[in-house]
């Protein structure tokens, strides 16, 4: 299968979840997750909005939120080719659609935080497999711009946030993919047995 494939076979496998499943999978994930030490250390986390089947993180910015954790969201570069920058987001922001649907902070309003000043950062994927290898939209968002963060000394923790569901076997590695640290799904966490 090309990636094309897995992509849309998993997005389809997903957005078959019920709502029920979706809930109890974003309480399991956020119950599971808000436990780990790397998540109860982090000051500053980059995190994202759910769309399109996406295991959703709510729960996790409302225990950020409680610990008096700062949440990011990213947003589309308007003038760079395929990256994002993180935007402060607090409950109660006002929030716009980006070209995709997905809603983020006004790039214009927003407190922009540099890579290398997050501890955290939680990333949507699509699919993944046990080494840390993730397929995401298609896009290069996430690739790119931490890939534009190299040299700058970022220590974040990079974790995929998935369903139990989206994992296959293996993924082949390109040479411009950024690597996950962990991967947390809905039943465990997975330590990347990278290469």
């Amino acid at each position: 299968m090309t990636p094309g494939d897995i992509r849309d076979s998993i997005r389809n496998k997903r957005r078959a979840l019920t709502d029920a499943q979706q809930d109890t999978a974003a309480a399991q994930l956020a119950d599971l997750l808000c436990r780990q030490d790397f998540f109860l250390r982090a000051k500053r986390i980059g995190i994202y909005l759910a769309n399109d089947g996406e295991i959703d993180p709510a729960q996790i910015i409302d225990a950020a939120f409680k610990d008096n954790k700062a949440c990011f969201l990213p947003v589309i570069d308007p003038l760079t080719h395929n990256s994002l920058h993180f935007a402060e987001y607090c409950h109660g922001d006002v929030l716009q659609q980006n070209r995709f649907g997905i809603p983020e902070p006004q790039l214009h309003c927003a407190t922009l935080a540099p890579l290398w000043s997050l501890d955290l950062i939680l990333v949507p994927l699509v699919a993944f497999d046990r080494d840390g290898n993730r397929i995401g939209m298609g896009g290069g968002f996430y690739d790119r711009t931490l890939a534009s963060s190299s040299g700058q000394s970022s220590d974040a923790t990079l974790v995929g946030l998935a369903h139990q569901c989206q994992e296959i076997a293996s993924i082949s590695h390109q040479s411009w993919d950024i690597p996950l640290h962990k991967i947390a799904t809905n039943q465990e966490i997975i330590c990347a047995r990278q290469k």
